[in-house]
């Protein structure tokens, strides 16, 4: 018997049902479709601090949310089971007795007799891989944009599945990398990163499948590629778009058959690693224009994950501030103004996250004292305001153009999402399907 059979036919048994809860390691409830927690376990109670009442909804406990989360502008796995009938997984992030923390939320339909579903078997699991605390190294961030990344590593952590990072310059896909490689069963093997960009021929098969002592002019002993290095680990390749197309060949040929010899040997080497690319160029547009091969790409890229550019994200900006002072200046207790914050939040960051670094770092030396304000910052970041914005037609227009041009002008004054979302009176989830209608 199955344990949704089982526990189907155990509904009316109170002990029964919490044994089956306790029996999960991880934070496990049991609800009904009104959102109410009819059961929860041990686990469960002391991380949120929780006593079964029969008339708690789970969002007010793990959220603090007076609606739903898709009221608010979150998914709802709830909701999402309801409309497929199917079980549902969500990275959310949840008020704990520890602190905020994203959790991995797992959401089983439990049907009854007639088929129609009756209660949900909800487990949560704590992801280690990101915080939404300030911490020194690592992935921060709480973020709608920043979740969304933290959950696509998840899910595709646990397979040897090729991931391809894609994003601007300074998005932090290193960091990512690095998530993926510690989530994986390869996590206690080595992660090994190359740089692709500017690497020659000769220097590119010798870095990464290694040489035979002899095999060329200057090998004076046998040198082990970082193909080899990376054996039971994962290898990341930083900037594969700028691979020259003669160099690409290579590459493809270890994607396909998984085994590579070192340059001068004769011996076939078996690969064993796990492959994650990352560029901030489009190649699908590259292999348009013939600058990319098709067949590799098609490898490279079998889970394409979006990294968000800063400012898709500037919520995260004062987490990542506070990170960074703690990064930097560990024996220092800097902290930037608030005014100073919002200034950040405005400005658009071409140079994304490093950019930010960078920036913290000058303002830090800039400051006196132990608080960074608006007048340490770089002259770009200081955005002068508009009070006298007016918006002015010479002809009457569509109610749908006229959405399109006022959330135009919105989004380059109010750049941060969450708080546009409240000044238009709209949920975060309504404002990013606007905004993609409006792309």
């Amino acid at each position: 018997m199955s344990p949704e059979e089982t526990l189907k036919k155990c509904l009316d048994d109170g002990k029964f049902i919490d044994d089956l809860l306790n029996s999960y390691s991880n934070p496990a409830i049991l609800m009904g479709r009104d959102y109410i927690i009819v059961a929860a376990n041990e686990a469960y109670q002391k991380q949120y601090g929780f006593k079964v009442d029969g008339k708690s909804h789970c969002y007010e406990i793990s959220h603090h949310y007076k609606k739903s989360c898709d009221q608010e502008g979150e998914t709802c796995p709830l909701k999402l089971c309801l409309e497929s009938n199917t079980a549902q997984r969500s990275l959310h992030v949840h008020h704990t007795e520890f602190g905020e923390e994203h959790v991995d939320v797992q959401l089983s339909p439990i049907h009854d007799e007639n088929g129609e579903i009756k209660f949900f078997l909800e487990t949560m699991a704590s992801v280690k891989c990101a915080s939404t605390r300030p911490q020194a190294e690592g992935l921060v961030g709480r973020s709608i944009a920043f979740n969304t990344v933290i959950e696509m590593v998840q899910r595709v952590a646990c397979s040897d599945v090729s991931v391809l990072l894609q994003g601007e310059s300074g998005t932090g896909k290193e960091l990512v990398a690095e998530a993926i490689h510690k989530a994986s069963r390869r996590a206690k093997g080595p992660f090994v990163a190359v740089d692709c960009s500017g690497l020659t021929e000769t220097l590119f098969e010798s870095e990464l499948f290694g040489h035979e002592k002899g095999s060329f002019t200057g090998a004076q002993s046998r040198k082990i590629g970082l193909v080899e290095a990376a054996s039971g680990g994962t290898l990341f390749l930083d900037e594969t778009g700028d691979i020259p197309l003669n160099l690409q060949t290579k590459l493809l040929r270890l994607m396909e058959t998984g085994s590579f010899r070192r340059v001068g040997g004769i011996e076939s080497l078996k690969a064993n690693f796990r492959l994650v690319s990352a560029t901030h160029r489009n190649l699908s547009v590259m292999v348009d224009k013939g600058e990319f091969r098709k067949d590799l790409y098609y490898r490279i890229s079998a889970f394409p994950l979006h990294l968000p550019a800063l400012r898709e994200r500037t919520e995260d900006i004062p987490l990542l501030v506070e990170s960074m002072l703690k990064r930097f200046y560990p024996d220092l207790e800097m902290s930037m103004s608030e005014s100073a914050l919002q200034q950040l939040q405005q400005y658009p960051f071409p140079g994304n996250i490093r950019e930010l670094c960078n920036i913290v770092q000058r303002a830090t030396l800039m400051a006196d004292g132990d608080i960074i304000e608006s007048h340490h910052l770089p002259d770009e970041c200081i955005i002068e305001t508009d009070n006298n914005d007016k918006a002015c037609f010479s002809d009457l227009i569509s109610l749908k153009e006229l959405e399109k041009r006022y959330l135009e002008w919105a989004i380059q004054r109010i750049d941060n999402k969450t708080e546009l979302a409240k000044k238009l009176g709209v949920s975060e989830r309504t404002l990013y399907r606007k905004l993609e209608q409006l792309d």
